[in-house]
């Protein structure tokens, strides 16, 4: 029993920590795209060429009114405005935390940089979530089906005012107008874009002028998705609720979902785009994607000429998210196993996060953090893994007289069956007494994986000396050697049934799960080695204290086996 409960744990780790590379090597996940541009694009207008061609069809025809120009107060600040020219240009304004460029070639956004986030080192540039090499059209578009009336729009040269140009908190709030008419066709849109103070959240709002039929407002190719070699744990790519329930695409479907659309957005590891209508404005949420795995866009369907939405494009901060109060947060995949979300992993893992946060608010430093959560957990563990090591030790200590039964019934498997259970009822030894504590413990490890994983929060979060971020692997390897040796330790001290051949086999797994933590995330690697140090001091101590009684030593000098491991 020993020996398939060790092979089932090695199958586990090895599916969970594996596929992905697995399916990585045989072409069957995408590699990372390289890290997108992060290049200012300045605060002047910038020449970006002529937009490529599409495939015209007859236009549609329709006129309606003027689009009105911009009205209400402005706030206080600077203003500036660009009119149409046959060059495209780009407007760029800032706050605190975003600096994003507008171009007036379709009135949408050329780039959006985070301020507070930057690219692994040695680049070490602010994170840019648009993608410059787009096949879908860009964030902010506006596409209609006729497609006349889709060129003009998108290839239409916008004016573009503003009243600030960096936001601050005694300038909280400022406001972006597009505005775009076509006279010979009187086709026209305005695109108002609101900036807050200390928020990624933008409000727009959209007047079309000329179109009847719906349009659809989308994010753009791969928008918010910075690197798709972070999926390890969860799907990257497009996401959206409707009817309130979340579903996450991979990125080779295309999807249209009918109903009430809470939001839609593009997702990695850490980051997410997302357009949210107001309710009852969109009348679907789309989604669509190639079959490289690579490019990805999002968008929801408008059907009046005049609606109110909200842009959110920055990180997976679990409580800015959850601020929305739309579901956003669920974006975060803590529940993910394996092939898919539990559930109960999941419930386990928000109060672990809530935990981890608790316990960072006074250790002010992650790495500490993460020590102290896996010493509480393991605490937590202690009575279920004390029973589990005197199974083990106790079902080594009857081995003999397995192996007579065996021996006497091997012919036959009935009476083998009935002969050891009523072994095992004599000797009080519960043979699955090592397996079930650990199977209560894996929706707690797994959970803890994946907050450590998954986790924003340690993302640039430094540790001590040469671990200056968390979220990336130990640039040294230092921390997966230690938890190599660790490992090996732990499984000499480990009792066993197996032979000594099948033992010496098993050494294998500590090389083997080296070489794989190698390119994991620092915090993660540092988790794996506290547990391993945590579990054989637990031992040691068990062996001393715990298991030198009179009970042990007479049962172990009856079978002949001893009681050391």
């Amino acid at each position: 029993m020993d020996k398939r409960v060790v092979i089932f744990l090695i199958l586990s780790v090895v599916l969970i920590l594996g596929y992905d590379v697995v399916l990585k090597k045989m072409g069957w996940l995408p590699e990372s795209l390289p890290a997108q541009d992060g290049a200012d694009p300045g605060s002047s207008s910038v020449e970006r060429g002529s937009a490529p061609a599409l495939v015209t069809g007859k236009d549609s025809g329709s006129t309606g009114l003027s689009v009105p120009t911009q009205s209400g107060p402005k706030s206080a600040g600077p203003s500036s405005d660009i009119s149409p020219s046959t060059l495209e240009q780009t407007v760029t304004v800032e706050t605190d935390l975003v600096r994003v460029g507008l171009s007036n070639r379709g009135g949408v956004i050329r780039s959006w940089e985070l301020k507070r986030y930057h690219t692994p080192p040695p680049e070490k540039k602010p994170v840019q979530l648009v993608y410059q090499e787009g096949k879908f059209k860009g964030p902010l578009s506006i596409t209609v089906a006729n497609a006349d009336t889709d060129k003009t729009i998108r290839e239409g040269l916008y004016n573009i005012e503003k009243d600030f140009t960096t936001l601050d908190a005694s300038h909280p709030v400022g406001h972006v107008t597009m505005q775009f008419h076509d006279p010979a066709t009187h086709l026209g849109v305005e695109k108002r874009l609101t900036f807050h103070h200390d928020s990624y959240v933008v409000d727009v709002s959209v007047a079309m002028e000329g179109v009847t039929e719906p349009y659809d407002v989308v994010l753009g190719t791969n928008f918010g998705i910075v690197e798709w070699g972070s999926g390890f744990i969860g799907v990257i790519g497009s996401a959206s609720q409707v009817d309130d329930k979340v579903e996450k695409e991979m990125p080779d479907k295309e999807l249209e979902r009918k109903g009430a659309v809470q939001w839609a957005a593009l997702h990695d590891k850490y980051f997410v785009s997302v357009l949210i209508p107001k309710q009852g404005t969109a009348a679907l949420a789309k989604n669509e994607g190639t079959k490289d795995n690579k490019i990805v866009s999002a968008g929801v369907r408008m059907v009046a000429s005049s609606v109110a939405l909200q842009l959110y494009a920055g990180p997976k901060e679990y409580d800015m998210l959850r601020s929305l109060n739309v579901g956003l947060e669920d974006t975060i995949d803590f529940g993910f196993f394996i092939f898919g979300s539990w559930t109960v992993v999941k419930s386990v893992a928000k109060p672990i996060f809530y935990v981890l946060r608790f316990i960072h608010d006074y250790a002010y430093n992650y790495g500490v953090t993460i020590i102290l959560l896996t010493m509480a957990i393991k605490l937590l563990f202690v009575p279920l893994q004390y029973k589990s090591y005197k199974s083990m030790r106790m079902m080594r200590l009857i081995q003999p007289k397995i192996k007579e039964v065996q021996e006497k019934y091997k012919g036959d498997r009935d009476r083998l069956n009935k002969e050891l259970m009523k072994l095992y009822k004599d000797q009080k030894v519960n043979p699955l007494g090592g397996f079930l504590p650990m199977i209560l413990q894996m929706p707690v490890f797994v959970a803890l994986f994946n907050v450590l994983y998954t986790t924003i929060d340690l993302r640039q979060a430094p540790f001590m000396l040469w671990i200056t971020d968390l979220s990336v692997q130990d640039p040294y390897y230092v921390l997966p050697v230690i938890m190599g040796v660790t490992m090996f330790i732990q499984q000499k001290i480990t009792p066993t049934t197996m032979d000594p051949a099948q033992a010496k086999i098993m050494m294998v797994l500590p090389v083997g799960m080296t070489f794989l933590f190698v390119n994991f995330p620092a915090g993660l690697v540092l988790y794996w080695v506290t547990n391993n140090a945590l579990t054989i001091s637990q031992q040691l101590i068990t062996d001393r204290f715990l298991f030198r009684n009179k009970a042990f030593v007479a049962a172990g000098a009856e079978q002949g086996g001893g009681t050391n491991a």
